[in-house]
C-alpha cells in the first residue's frame, strides 16, 4: 500500500519540483502523489529531498519556488536528489542504508542584480489596531530592558578569566534580590593580541553596545591597560560615538597588583551597586519597545518551513506594534537575495544589502575560501545540501508582509522601529553578540537540530522545528514549531508564541536561563585584508620535523621528578579525566560535567588527579581549510595527551566537527576510537542525559583501570613548553637559555613558538642553537616524534591561543615569561610564571619563580615539584586559566 504524500513529506511552495521527507524512509517506499505513485530510489534521512516530477538535465531544482541547483542528468520521480557535498558529508556518518554512487545535481547560484529599472519600493505591514504591552525596565534614552543585570565585562580576552572568577563570588547573592536577574560575566576571545587587530572597531562597537544595553543595570569593564584593546579605547569610543554611558552606573577597573586583591577591590565596586540596581522596578511598557534578534543555528530542512516562519510571524506582530526586528548572518543569505529584497524600503537599502553580501564574499576570498561553503556537517546531515538551500530557509525569518527598512553594520545601534538587516558572520554566537550590541532585548533562536545557545543578559527563546526533536529535547527547547507541521495553523502557533514572548520579556524565565548556562563570542579577528599574502602563505615550507641542534651542550640536570606512566609506557606528570567538547555550543556543558565529576571525586585521587574541560569557541561552522587542519590536529593530540588518562568527547550535534568527524579522523590516524567516551547533547536527549552518560562512563573506566602510581623519573623525560609575552629581562632569558640547553643536551624536549621573541634575543640563541633561521620544526598543535629543542609554528599573537598550541604538543608543563603582568595559565597543562624581581615585586602572589633572586636552581626545583604534583602553579590555584584554538592566518568567521 502506498503512503500518502502529506503523511511523509512537505512541499514548501506549490511550484517546487523536489519534496522534503518528514521522517526517515526506506528505499522502495511507494508514495501516493495526487493520482500518481512514486517509488523512492534510495533510503532517505528526515529532511532530505526526492524528485517529485521528472527534472531534465540542465533544469533547475526548486525549493520555495527558488533555484538551488541544476540537474547534471535527467532525474526521475522518486530519485534521491544529491550533490557532491551531501555525499561527502554523509560518507562520514554511520548510515543504515547505501548512498547513491554519484550526485545528480550540482550547486548553482543564480546571479542577482539590483537595478533601478526592475526595483519596486515595498510597503511596511500596517500598524495594529490593538497594541499590547509587557512589563519591563525603563532605562530612559537607552530603551526598555527585559532583564535587570549587572555585567562584569572583560574588555579583552586577557581579563576573561578574571571576570569569570568575579562572577563566582556573587553566585549565591542573586536569590536574595529577586528583582536582580543576574550578576554575569561577559568574557570573550578578542583583543588579546599584541598588535591592533583588524576587528578593532567591531570589538569596540560591540562592547559599547553591551555597556549601554537596556538590560544592563550597571557594568564594570576590566583590563590590564597593556592589551591591544583597553578600557581607554572603550571609554574613548563610547564618547566619540555618543553612547549614553553616563546614564549607566559604570566603572573602568584596571588590574594592578595581585589577582586576589584585585578581585576583592572589584567585588566591592559591584557590591556597591546591588541594592540600587535591584530596586529598579518593572513597569508596563508598549511592545514598541521590543527589539527582536532573529537568529538560527543548527538549522535543518524544516527551519524554513516551520521554525523561521514562526519567528517571522511574531516579529511581524512586534513591528505592527511599532517595535523592531533584526535579521543577520550575511553569508547565510547568499542565494536568497531575491527573496530578502522582494519587499525593501528603497533602492538605496536594497543596494546596501547586496553590497554587504558581496563584501562578505570578498572577505572570505582574502583568506582563500568561499563564503558559499558555509553549511556545516550538521546542516547537511539534516537536509541542507548547500548554501542556497540554507539561505532560502534562513531568509524566511522575514515575513512576506514585512519590509526591509534598513541595513546596518555589525553592532550598530537600531534607532528607529522597523525591520533591519545587520551585517554579521553566520557563526551563531558571533552574530548574536552584534545583535545584542545593536539593542536587541529578546532573542529568537530557531534550530532544527536542537542548539542550546543562550546569551548572558538577554533572554533566548529557542524554537525547534519538529515535534520529534522537541520531545527529545523538551528540557532545553522553549517552543515547538513542529506543531505547524503536525496540522495547526501558523496563526494558531504564532499567537501562542507571541503570548510566550511577552511573558518572557516580562520576566518569565526561558529554558536556557533556568539551565544557567550561556555563551558569548564576538566577531573574531581576521588576519588578511586583501589577497596580497595568500599565495605566500599557501606555499610556505612545511615544518622540518627534526629538532634543532644544541650548539654547545651543557651538563645534565641531576634533578628527578615523581611521574606517572601512561598505558603506552610514556612518562607523564599527570593523570587527568578530560571532557573535550567538539564545539562552542557543548563547551559550557562539558565544563559543568567536569565540575560535577570533581565534586563527586570519581576515581580521585587513586586513579585520576582531577577532571578538566577544554572550553573553546570553534567547531560550529566553517572557517577555512587551514583552520580545520589546526583544529583537527590539536583535538587529536589533546585526546591522546600523555597527561590524559581517560577522555570523553562531547558533541553538540549539529556542528561541522561532530562526533563522527572526530571518529573519522581517529580512524585515519590509526587511533582506537573505542578508548574514548562519546555523547551528543542533541541525540542523547539533552543536558541531564549527557551528564549522566559521562558520569557512568568515567565510573566504569575507573573501576576497570589498572593500578597506577607515581615513580621516580629523570627531568629529561619531561616535555616543556616555553613562551614569552612582551619584553623579558636579561636575567630571565639567561636562566631559560641555560635550562633549555641542559635539558635538550641530555634527552629532554622543549618546545618554543617559532615567532617567540626569545629567538630574537642573542643571549638565548647563543646559549641554545647558535643561530636560528626562523623555520619551524613542528606544525601548530603538532607533537614531536623526536626529542630535543623544537620551534613550533604559531600563526597568532594571542596569548591563550599560543598556550593552546603548546599544550597540544604534549607538553607536561609550560613556562610563561611575562613582560608586563601575569598571564593566564592552561586548564590541562600546569603553567609556571617565571620572571624577575621587578615584576615579582608588583605581583608577588601570582608569580611562581623569581629567577633574579634564585636563579636556575629554584627554577629546576619548581619544575620538578610541579611535575611531581607537590606544587600547584599560581594560575591553577587562582583559577586564572583559559583555552582557545587559533584560526591561523587564513581563518575567517562563517
Amino acid at each position: 500500500m502506498p503512503v500518502l504524500f502529506d503523511e511523509i513529506a512537505r512541499l514548501p511552495m506549490p511550484g517546487d519540483n523536489v519534496a522534503i521527507v518528514t521522517q526517515p524512509l526506506d528505499a522502495g517506499t511507494n508514495i501516493q502523489v495526487d493520482q500518481d505513485e512514486i517509488v523512492l530510489s534510495h533510503g532517505l534521512l528526515e529532511g532530505h529531498r526526492f524528485a517529485l516530477r521528472r527534472i531534465p538535465q540542465g533544469e533547475f531544482l526548486l525549493s520555495w519556488d527558488l533555484p538551488f541547483g541544476v540537474a547534471t542528468r535527467d532525474i526521475e520521480p522518486g530519485e534521491y536528489v544529491c550533490n557532491t557535498g551531501i555525499l561527502d558529508a554523509l560518507s562520514l556518518r554511520n548510515l543504515p542504508f547505501d548512498l547513491p554512487e554519484a550526485p545528480n545535481f550540482q550547486d548553482r547560484i543564480v546571479p542577482f542584480d539590483v537595478s533601478e529599472k526592475n526595483f519596486v519600493p515595498g510597503e511596511q505591514v500596517a500598524p495594529t489596531e490593538t497594541p499590547r504591552t509587557f512589563s519591563g525596565y525603563d532605562r530612559g534614552k537607552r530603551g526598555i530592558g527585559t532583564r535587570n543585570t549587572i555585567v562584569l565585562l572583560g574588555t579583552s580576552s586577557r581579563t576573561g578569566s578574571f571576570v569569570k572568577l568575579l562572577e563566582k563570588r556573587f553566585a549565591d547573592r542573586i536569590d536574595a534580590h529577586p528583582n536582580l536577574d543576574g550578576i554575569v560575566a561577559v568574557a570573550h576571545t578578542e583583543g588579546g593580541e599584541s598588535d591592533k587587530p583588524n576587528n578593532y572597531e567591531y570589538v569596540l562597537r560591540t562592547l559599547s553596545g553591551f555597556c549601554v544595553h537596556p538590560n544592563v543595570g550597571a557594568v564594570i569593564a576590566v583590563d590590564y591597560g597593556t592589551e591591544s584593546i583597553t578600557n581607554d579605547d572603550l571609554k574613548a569610543y563610547l564618547a566619540q560615538n555618543d553612547y549614553p554611558i553616563s546614564d549607566v552606573p559604570h566603572a573602568y577597573f584596571r588590574i594592578e597588583g595581585n589577582l586576589n586583591n584585585n578581585l576583592d577591590d572589584a567585588a566591592r565596586v559591584v557590591e556597591g551597586w546591588i541594592d540600587s540596581v535591584s530596586a529598579t522596578p518593572r513597569t508596563d511598557q508598549p511592545v514598541s519597545a521590543l527589539k527582536i534578534a532573529l537568529q538560527c543555528g543548527g538549522s535543518d530542512a524544516f527551519s524554513g518551513v516551520s521554525g523561521n516562519p514562526l519567528a517571522s510571524w511574531v516579529a511581524r506582530e512586534v513591528i505592527r506594534n511599532g517595535g523592531a526586528a533584526n535579521l543577520a548572518e550575511t553569508d547565510e543569505l547568499i542565494g536568497a537575495e531575491a527573496y530578502v529584497l522582494q519587499n525593501a524600503k528603497d533602492l538605496e537599502t536594497a543596494r546596501k544589502f547586496v553590497a554587504k553580501v558581496e563584501a562578505y564574499k570578498e572577505l572570505a576570498a582574502w583568506h582563500g575560501t568561499s563564503a558559499e561553503g558555509n553549511p556545516s556537517g550538521g546542516n547537511k546531515y539534516r537536509g541542507l545540501y548547500n548554501i542556497v538551500l540554507k539561505s532560502i530557509g534562513a531568509a524566511m525569518k522575514r515575513h512576506p508582509d514585512v519590509r526591509l527598512d534598513a541595513v546596518i553594520d555589525y553592532g550598530e545601534p537600531m534607532v528607529e522601529p522597523g525591520y533591519y538587516f545587520m551585517d554579521s558572520p553566520g557563526n551563531d554566537l558571533e552574530s548574536i553578540a552584534g545583535q545584542v550590541a545593536s539593542g536587541c532585548n529578546v532573542i529568537f533562536f530557531v534550530t532544527g537540530n536542537g542548539s542550546i545557545t543562550n546569551f548572558p543578559f538577554v533572554p533566548t527563546l529557542k524554537i525547534i522545528t519538529t515535534t520529534g526533536r522537541y520531545e527529545l529535547l523538551s528540557g532545553e527547547m522553549d517552543v515547538n514549531a513542529g506543531a505547524y507541521l503536525d496540522g495547526q495553523s501558523m496563526d494558531e502557533v504564532g499567537a501562542t508564541f507571541y503570548d510566550q514572548t511577552l511573558g518572557v520579556a516580562s520576566g518569565e524565565r526561558s529554558k536556557g536561563e533556568l539551565a544557567k548556562h550561556a555563551q558569548v563570542s564576538l566577531w573574531r579577528n581576521w588576519r588578511q585584508t586583501d589577497t596580497t599574502n595568500l599565495a605566500t602563505i599557501e606555499s610556505s615550507l612545511p615544518p622540518t620535523g627534526s629538532p634543532l641542534a644544541i650548539a654547545d651542550p651543557g651538563g645534565p640536570i641531576a634533578q628527578s621528578f615523581s611521574g606517572w606512566t601512561t598505558p603506552e609506557g610514556e612518562a607523564s606528570s599527570d593523570a587527568v579525566g578530560l571532557i573535550l567538547p567538539t564545539s562552542l555550543c557543548s563547551g559550557q556543558i562539558a565544563q559543568k560535567c567536569a565540575e560535577q565529576l570533581n565534586a563527586f571525586r570519581v576515581g580521585v585521587p587513586d586513579t585520576l588527579s582531577r577532571y578538566t574541560a577544554l572550553v573553546h569557541t570553534e567547531g560550529c561552522g566553517v572557517a577555512g581549510e587551514e583552520t580545520e587542519r589546526i583544529y583537527t590536529r590539536s583535538m587529536l593530540n589533546y585526546l591522546t595527551h600523555p597527561s590524559v588518562r581517560f577522555a570523553f568527547i562531547m558533541e553538540h550535534g549539529c556542528e561541522k566537527t561532530h562526533n563522527d568527524f572526530i571518529r573519522h579522523h581517529l580512524d585515519e590516524y590509526g587511533i582506537d576510537r573505542g578508548r574514548f567516551g562519546w555523547a551528543s547533547i542533541q541525540l542523547d536527549g539533552g543536558i541531564d542525559n549527557v551528564l549522566d552518560r559521562a558520569r557512568e562512563w568515567f565510573a566504569d573506566k575507573v573501576a576497570s583501570a589498572a593500578p597506577s602510581k607515581r615513580q621516580p623519573r629523570p627531568l629529561s623525560d619531561l616535555r616543556i613548553g616555553i613562551a614569552s609575552e612582551g619584553a623579558v629581562s636579561g636575567e630571565v632569558v639567561t636562566v631559560i637559555g641555560a635550562l633549555v640547553n641542559r635539558l635538550c643536551s641530555h634527552g629532554g624536549t622543549v618546545i618554543v613558538p617559532a615567532t617567540d621573541g626569545l629567538w630574537q634575543d642573542p643571549v638565548y640563541v647563543n646559549t641554545t642553537v647558535g643561530e636560528f633561521d626562523g623555520r619551524a620544526t613542528l606544525p601548530h598543535g603538532g607533537r614531536p616524534e623526536t626529542q630535543g629543542l623544537h620551534a613550533v609554528e604559531n600563526p597568532t599573537s594571542h596569548w591563550v591561543e599560543t598556550l593552546t598550541g603548546l599544550a597540544a604538543a604534549g607538553t607536561d608543563m609550560i613556562l610563561a615569561l611575562p613582560g608586563d603582568h601575569p598571564l593566564q595559565g592552561h586548564p590541562l597543562v600546569p603553567t609556571l610564571q617565571v620572571t624577575d624581581a621587578t615584576l615579582s615585586s608588583r605581583f608577588a602572589d601570582d608569580i611562581d619563580v623569581d629567577v633574579e633572586a634564585n636563579g636556575l636552581d629554584l627554577l629546576v626545583a619548581r619544575v620538578a615539584e610541579t611535575a611531581s604534583g607537590s606544587y600547584t602553579p599560581r594560575t591553577v590555584g587562582l583559577g586564572n586559566t583559559d583555552f582557545q584554538f587559533t584560526r591561523g592566518l587564513l581563518g575567517v568567521s562563517m
